[in-house]
């Protein structure tokens, strides 16, 4: 069965710049693009950089720790084909964001 779980307000999160947000154990990354959400592991497969505070721009989110670049899309890594972050549907219901893990 899967399970959408509320993570935050989609008002909070904006189309520049990630949201880190908590479930559980695991630290995911929120991210806003046009109006659309997406959300990724969030941790970059580098160096454990927040990939929910890395700047997001064409959709594209990059690591602040080391410029890593990922799709906010698909959590492919645009300079290491090899070393993706999983990613996770999102969907919006009474203006929250809901991730399903």
């Amino acid at each position: 069965m899967t399970e959408f779980i509320a993570v935050a307000e989609a008002n909070q999160i904006p189309s520049d710049r990630g949201l880190s947000v908590s479930v559980g154990d695991r630290e995911l990354a929120l991210f806003n693009v046009s109006g659309r959400f997406y959300a990724l592991d969030g941790r970059c497969p580098h160096r454990s950089g927040p990939l929910g505070e890395g700047l997001v721009e064409n959709g594209r989110v990059y690591c602040p720790m080391h410029g890593w670049a990922f799709d906010v899309k698909t959590g492919a890594c645009i300079d290491h084909p090899d070393k993706p972050v999983a990613c996770f549907p999102t969907r919006v219901a009474d203006g929250k964001v809901e991730i399903c893990i």
